[in-house]
């Protein structure tokens, strides 16, 4: 397998903020600010749609206590979470990951999309997006 995610875990040749059984964060080359950080699960997964329930609850509760340290730590006002998953989605390493974003007012970054998907839906897509959600809890029975 060629996943840098993998091969940083596996190497141990990260810069890391944190290692846990289920997640890790580390900071990536080219931060978008002070303390971005990338958070992923130590096992492969490769994006929201792959990764089990329990890990992905393990490595969301892993980016909630980053964004806490990032705003204690080093006075961030908030900061931006993302993570691009699946075809179409932009993401460019198939491993789950989340950025992790300080941000401060007035820091000249814009992480939030300036356009509109030119994608058309026929029907109601949040109806549609009910209905898919209580099939989908029927097929965990």
């Amino acid at each position: 397998m060629s996943c840098p995610f993998c091969r940083l875990i596996r190497d141990d040749s990260a810069q890391w903020v944190a290692r846990g059984p289920s997640a890790c964060a580390f900071t990536p080359l080219g931060p978008l600010a002070p303390g971005h950080t990338l958070v992923v699960p130590t096992a492969h997964y490769a994006d929201v749609f792959d990764t089990p329930t329990e890990v992905m609850a393990e490595t969301v509760g892993l980016v909630q206590r980053l964004a806490r340290a990032i705003r204690s730590g080093l006075n961030a006002t908030g900061v931006n979470v993302l993570n691009a998953s699946g075809p179409g989605s932009e993401q460019s390493v198939p491993h789950l990951h989340f950025h992790v974003v300080p941000r401060w007012p007035d820091d000249g970054i814009s992480t939030w999309p300036t356009g509109q998907s030119q994608h058309r839906f026929v029907g109601d897509p949040a109806a549609r997006l009910a209905d898919a959600l209580t099939a989908g809890q029927h097929h965990r029975s």
